[in-house]
């Protein structure tokens, strides 16, 4: 871990276990509850975490709230994701665990790099890591960052987040520091933690196909996301040849005890049964989801009893790929 890794990021088990060409795999978003209002409870979410994990879901995911904004309204999981995931890492053994998505601009590329590879060693390379520019305009002017300037700190930190996984010793200068003398360790699991930007970033869709090793995108129409991910094709290979760069997705689930329920709009996704849901998943599938997020924010039910259910009756439709 003090050295470069010469593992390709593909063989990442976090990486490999969550993504495969044409296939569709399906992880849970925290919190892994429902509630109203900007606050979840927390209670019970490593016993669901350890739950999702013994029911085969590939992966766990996190995001990076700082700050409570009251005009925003939603908290994410509460806790630091860096303390959570290193908790959720020594509960779990083999779940992949990922960031949708760590606010690049407001942190050190350092200490970026030293959280996020202390986590993909702690865990035994299971992060996946999502990154994004933020779009919560509290938080700039609380950190020292120039809001209209965050597209362009993101893509400098990411370019130093990278070589500091790739290198050693190797000087490096950027706007807010230098480098010089010293190194940062540990090193990740695989030559690098595979980067899935989040959303725009601030970045042309170049750019994005051009330095992520994925992309997170958000829920829409299927026949509209069909159209976003052909694009997002297109751009990887024009600039990346025919690497495989998968395209994943949030989906917001209510999931009823119908198991037959018709499907009804809701923010970000759908009230439905099961059944629905399979086919709604076989039709993300087909159009080159590789991965959608489930939450249950929205949800009915306590969420022990709909990871139950999904685990005996669609993820067998869905398996996590198996390394």
């Amino acid at each position: 871990m003090l050295t470069p890794s010469k593992i390709p990021y593909r063989s990442q088990p976090g990486f490999a276990r969550t993504y495969a060409m044409n296939k569709l795999t399906l992880g849970l978003f925290y919190p892994i509850e429902a509630y109203s209002g900007d606050a979840p409870t927390m209670l019970g979410h490593i016993e669901i975490a350890q739950q999702a994990e013994t029911a085969g879901f590939a992966a766990l995911w996190i995001r990076d709230v700082p700050l409570r904004d009251p005009n925003f309204g939603d908290l994410g999981q509460i806790f630091d994701p860096w303390v959570y995931l290193g908790y959720l890492a020594a509960r779990t053994s083999h779940i992949a665990l990922g960031t949708a998505a760590i606010v690049v601009p407001i942190r050190n590329p350092l200490h970026l790099a030293k959280s996020a590879t202390s986590i993909d060693q702690l865990s035994s390379g299971r992060l996946l890591l999502g990154v994004a520019s933020g779009d919560r305009p509290v938080e700039f002017p609380a950190f020292g960052v120039e809001s209209d300037r965050r597209g362009e700190i993101f893509r400098e930190y990411i370019e130093v987040f990278r070589q500091l996984q790739k290198t050693s010793y190797e000087p490096l200068k950027w706007s807010g520091g230098i480098l010089s003398g010293a190194d940062m360790v540990p090193k990740p699991v695989a030559e690098e933690i595979p980067l899935l930007i989040t959303g725009g970033s601030q970045q042309s869709q170049e750019w994005i196909a051009e330095h992520g090793h994925g992309w997170i995108s958000y829920p829409r129409a299927p026949h509209q996301q069909q159209i976003v991910i052909e694009n997002w094709h297109n751009e990887v290979r024009k600039h990346c040849g025919g690497v495989f760069k998968p395209f994943s997705q949030s989906l917001y689930i209510d999931l009823l005890k119908d198991p037959d329920a018709q499907i009804q709009p809701i923010h970000l996704g759908y009230r439905l049964g099961r059944n629905q849901l399979i086919k709604l998943l076989e039709v993300l599938e087909k159009i080159g989801v590789n991965h959608v997020m489930l939450s249950l924010k929205y949800s009915h039910r306590p969420a022990q009893q709909v990871v139950e259910e999904l685990g005996r009756y669609v993820l067998p439709q869905f398996p996590t790929i198996e390394i």
